[in-house]
């Protein structure tokens, strides 16, 4: 290395030469909330509309611009993506499932998606989980990982 070559950084994002195969990722995380504002969202009482509704079209918007957001990430053909949300006592759960065919995995699109999707909720709900002095004391994302991911050889 000469004086100049201290300073290079080089990223290779290539994935040109591999394989495409059948990819699935599933992610979770989930969000908690104050008593009061499972009760609301479980009641459509929040002011914004179906907490629910508008937090899942968030997850699909997020994992179709995941290379927007994660520099290298590639842009995957994405075929499938499923999302599901469970109450687990004042957890509200975001698991999401997606699917491609590519030469690269949709873990990125997964996490993506469950952070999204959880960040909408607490948009959507913060009116409730404010206290007096304007803060979220209790509020928190919280446990987002992948649960599994799924490579298959291809028809193609």
């Amino acid at each position: 290395m000469n004086g100049n070559d201290e300073n290079k950084i080089e990223a290779i994002i290539d994935v040109g030469g591999k394989p495409i195969m059948r990819r699935e990722a599933v992610a979770t995380g989930t969000i908690y909330l104050q008593e009061k504002t499972i009760y609301a969202i479980e009641n459509n009482q929040i002011s914004k509309g179906d907490v629910l509704e508008a937090s899942t079209v968030a997850v699909i918007q997020a994992v179709k611009d995941t290379p927007r957001i994660i520099p290298h990430c590639h842009i995957v053909p994405i075929e499938g993506c499923k999302v599901d949300w469970n109450f687990e006592g004042r957890n509200l759960r975001c698991t999401v499932e997606v699917s491609a065919h590519y030469r690269t995995g949709v873990e990125m699109e997964a996490l993506v998606g469950v952070s999204a999707g959880l960040l909408c909720v607490f948009d959507m709900v913060k009116s409730f989980e404010k206290n007096n002095l304007g803060q979220y004391p209790e509020a928190q994302i919280k446990e987002i990982k992948v649960l599994s991911k799924i490579k298959e050889k291809s028809e193609f």
